[in-house]
């Protein structure tokens, strides 16, 4: 990229319409991705995901973007443009299109695999899907919208090339450079060359691994390592998990699975979905008698057999950590076993992967689990390909924590894009910008809806904060009874805990906050304050107090009273 004069541009003051960009999400984390375009009276979405709850977030399944900015511009909204199938863009559609019913845009698998969501939240006959290819473009109000090649650890991604009145803008969604793909075209670098040669006044650009020196590595590679395990382990059983978008992954393991004469059963019902959907499209080449179900595996030389699993990991619920802890109705695991991770731990996920690698070995299984994945995301060399192809004017990292889009800044800034024209965002942010002036004018509402079960939106912080409670210093129930209009004591105290003392050995501990209850209450009565609810907080502080100089805990007091 040809060097540019750092020079200090004047803000204009007035400088015509601008084009908006509001991520509502994404930013500052791993997950969650969704990025508002607004000129005027349209307003284009880019990806909807979820991202996966941490781990003081008991109960919570899933975490979707607050699109309360989407719901009071409703009327301009023009539709969602999906860049790939992943959780973290596609999550959250089936709880946002239920505020914002706009028609998805994306390309084959894309549209399948949402397809596959809207179907189990029975939303398929009340929203528009619309299949894309790459090269076409689709009219979004004031916006054109080209979908653009590019490789990543799923079919079918797309970069966007966003045409707006003042301006070109290139997303890449997550993507890498991959010369030799599994499924389909490599990398469209042509397209961006195109693009840049133009001129191209913004690239928003994936930063997860901006931190890497060198190349990410093809995704063939680790096919010929999979390879080469196979042909180590032919006189064992081999259960490999990965992850279930990873379709080029699959095939591989299909590939060599049938080159050393084995059946393949899938486990996990993520997998089961997205391998029918991939093969229902062509994007999946499964030779004939291949796969098998489950209850066939019997049927097979262990030697003969290969699962593909999800579990990769670590989570709870998943099929190889169901193994590893023998509550697997069908696969129990042992000696002739060989088992591949074939991923690394998302960062957070470390422990959980480590406890069930420890579990399987412990089971004499064969554990293998390094060198059997690539990245799907752009590392330092590949970033500064596409900035030097593209040649934008602004540069707007996004797609990962902080410190990774600080990492892109610096490649970036290294490639002389000035200083001021390069823009860390915050989730929120609105940041307007044309081909004279670009800054962040203000701030829209942003934030994480908790989903839990069938409620969504209803756990909030203050749930969260009771549950963080409960889990670290249990609950005592303190139950009593009060004849109404005289004031006396009929029954109880009766006191209950979960979770913080074992009663049966905490007797004394016990009966010395029966004491504590009922002078609480004698105290309470003898001023005159007999509302109920002085009297429960009454019993409340009196307790707390209590439990804390006596065990430096505070459960969660619940007092329960009863006039009768």
């Amino acid at each position: 990229m040809a060097e540019k004069k750092k020079t200090t541009r004047k803000k204009a003051k007035v400088s015509g319409p601008r084009l908006k960009i509001i991520p509502l999400g994404g930013l500052e984390q791993i997950g969650m991705n969704i990025t508002a375009f607004e000129y005027e009276d349209s307003i284009i979405v880019v990806d909807c995901g979820l991202a996966f709850p941490e781990d003081d977030m008991f109960g919570i399944d899933s975490v979707i973007p607050d699109v309360t900015y989407l719901q009071d511009n409703i009327d301009k909204v023009k539709g969602f443009v999906i860049t790939h199938g992943h959780e973290d863009h596609i999550g959250a559609l089936p709880y946002i299109l239920q505020k914002v019913n706009v028609p998805v845009y994306g390309t084959k698998l894309t549209i399948a695999l949402i397809e596959n969501k809207l179907t189990e939240h029975k939303m398929m006959d009340t929203t528009k899907r619309v299949v894309v290819s790459f090269g076409q473009t689709i009219n979004l109000g004031r916006f054109r919208v080209e979908f653009i090649k590019t490789n990543h650890s799923i079919v079918d991604a797309a970069a966007l090339a966003i045409y707006s009145p003042v301006g070109v803008v290139v997303h890449t969604g997550d993507f890498k450079v991959d010369y030799t793909p599994v499924y389909g075209d490599a990398i469209d670098l042509q397209r961006f060359a195109e693009l840049g040669r133009n001129g191209v006044l913004a690239l928003m650009c994936d930063s997860t691994n901006a931190e890497r020196p060198g190349y990410t590595q093809s995704e063939k590679t680790v096919g010929v390592t999979i390879d080469r395990i196979f042909a180590e382990h032919k006189d064992t059983r081999i259960i490999i998990a990965t992850f279930a978008s990873n379709v080029d992954r699959v095939q591989q393991i299909i590939n060599s699975s049938y080159k050393y004469g084995r059946k393949v059963a899938v486990e996990g019902r993520s997998m089961v979905n997205i391998i029918a959907a991939a093969s229902a499209i062509g994007c999946l080449n499964v030779p004939k008698n291949t796969l098998i179900e489950e209850d066939e595996l019997r049927n097979y030389p262990p030697e003969k057999t290969t699962i593909i699993t999800t579990g990769s990991q670590g989570e709870s619920m998943a099929a190889l950590t169901r193994m590893a802890e023998d509550q697997h109705r069908k696969v129990k695991i042992g000696p002739g076993d060989t088992i591949i991770f074939s991923s690394h731990p998302i960062p957070g996920n470390e422990k959980s992967v480590t406890n069930v690698i420890n579990k399987l070995l412990m089971k004499g299984a064969d554990v293998i689990f390094q060198d059997v994945h690539v990245s799907g995301h752009p590392c330092q060399e590949e970033l500064k390909l596409i900035y030097s192809l593209v040649q934008p004017k602004y540069a707007i990292p996004v797609h990962g924590e902080y410190r990774h889009l600080i990492a892109q800044s610096k490649v970036a800034a290294a490639l002389g894009i000035p200083k001021e024209d390069i823009f860390i965002l915050h989730s929120g942010n609105v940041l307007e910008l044309n081909q004279d002036v670009a800054e962040v004018t203000g701030q829209v509402p942003v934030g994480a809806i908790l989903v839990d079960g069938l409620g969504v939106g209803d756990v909030g912080n203050t749930v969260l904060r009771d549950r963080q409670h409960l889990a670290e210093d249990g609950i005592v129930i303190v139950t009593f009874a009060m004849e109404r209009g005289t004031d006396y004591l009929a029954a109880g105290p009766e006191i209950e805990s979960r979770g913080f003392v074992y009663m049966k050995e905490a007797d004394s501990l016990m009966k010395e906050a029966d004491l504590v209850v009922q002078e609480a209450l004698a105290d309470c009565l003898d001023h005159g304050q007999d509302d109920p609810a002085k009297l429960k907080n009454s019993v409340r502080s009196a307790l707390s107090d209590f439990f804390w100089k006596k065990t430096k805990r505070r459960p969660m007091i619940l007092p329960m009273l009863m006039e009768i």
